[in-house]
């Protein structure tokens, strides 16, 4: 489904990404893991079109997609959340993922139509799946940090994707938050028939649900392969996983 060759994105004389590669196949629950600054927030905004690359490819669905802007990548099938919350904290949660069905929707353009009135049914049945639909009509700035994550997940959900790219979705969390969160992504892949693409510091956490693993060091691929696989990976363990 998603293919990442040989891309590059530098800042001045950084190299934030160094030639990375990463495949995502069809309905994989796919993980990217890394220390801090290998480049792991970067390669997900060359994948939804924040940055553009310096060079290499971005292929999704066997097409191009390098150099679209963000909201037709989105519109092709690829939605994300961000590192730090991104959420309209004026608007009822409701309202937050409302937004977004109705973008994906083309009807968010309908100025003379109640919106209140519109994708009610989609919103509410996105809410419910996310555990938020008691929360519905609550303003999105009051909820806790953990529910204000799980609402930019229901916000991505809006978009109908295709791909869900997750940049560390539980950060901030509890331990507990963040097993409790992990395992409803998971439950929303497996219903929604989502791929999903993750990075996250549990290492508890990715490698009890990903099925394919990507390491990231200094911009570079490391290896990609079976939990197992990275795992046993010298070279990831002197990198990384500090000698597990």
């Amino acid at each position: 489904m998603l293919r990442i060759e040989d891309i590059y994105k530098s800042f001045g004389e950084f190299m934030a990404v160094d030639g990375a590669e990463l495949t995502v196949g069809k309905g994989e629950l796919v993980a990217v893991i890394g220390p801090n600054g290998a480049g792991k927030t970067t390669l997900f905004n060359l994948i939804s079109g924040q940055l553009k690359p310096d060079r290499g490819k971005v292929i999704f669905m066997d097409e191009d997609i390098t150099n679209l802007p963000p909201y037709q990548i989105c519109k092709k099938g690829i939605a994300r959340s961000f590192q730090i919350v991104n959420i309209f904290h004026r608007l009822t949660v409701f309202e937050n993922v409302q937004v977004a069905v109705l973008s994906q929707q083309r009807r968010s353009n309908r100025f003379f139509h109640p919106a209140q009135n519109i994708a009610v049914e989609e919103t509410n049945r996105i809410l419910e799946n996310v555990g938020l639909l008691d929360n519905a009509w609550h303003i999105a700035g009051s909820l806790s940090h953990g529910d204000r994550r799980i609402l930019e997940i229901a916000i991505a959900l809006g978009n109908d994707p295709m791909l869900l790219v997750l940049d560390e979705p539980t950060a901030g969390m509890s331990p507990e938050e963040t097993s409790a969160t992990m395992s409803l992504v998971k439950r929303l892949a497996d219903e929604r028939g989502l791929t999903l693409l993750f990075c996250e510091h549990d290492m508890d956490v990715v490698f009890s649900i990903a099925q394919s693993i990507m390491v990231m060091h200094q911009g570079r691929t490391l290896i990609q392969g079976k939990p197992e696989d990275v795992r046993r990976n010298e070279e990831v363990v002197q990198a990384y996983l500090g000698g597990e």
